[in-house]
């Protein structure tokens, strides 16, 4: 499974961006899809994912302000980023789970992206 994430990009502290994610290859709708975020000098740490069922999980410093949505036909994941802070500012990664569950442990996803660059600027 191949994950390629797009969207980075510089916004003013309040702004909005939007991250997408394709998935290829070995592919299922039966996956988690997800977000993590890694701040210089801090670690991974868990943003937002989507079952296999399409529920919703958030990290409590983005829930309100993100949301999270998937598209199974397209194998795509998206994170709708809005009332952006300048602590969102980090290296954002999408994530997928072969077991369909979500968890916020970041060494239980099977597949990585490459990353995608936010910057939010006060």
């Amino acid at each position: 499974v191949q994950l390629q994430a797009s969207g980075r990009g510089l916004v003013q502290a309040g702004g909005s961006l939007t991250l997408s994610c394709a998935a290829s290859g070995r592919t299922s709708s039966l996956y988690a899809l997800g977000w993590f975020r890694q701040a210089p000098g801090k670690e991974r740490e868990f943003v937002s994912a989507s079952s296999w069922t399409g529920a919703p999980y958030y990290a409590d410093s983005v829930k309100g302000r993100f949301t999270i949505s998937r598209d199974n036909a397209k194998n795509t994941v998206k994170l709708q980023m809005n009332s952006l802070k300048v602590e969102d500012t980090a290296v954002y990664y999408c994530a997928a789970r072969v077991s369909g569950y979500v968890t916020a442990a970041r060494f239980e996803y099977d597949y990585w992206g490459q990353g995608t660059l936010v910057t939010v600027s006060s």
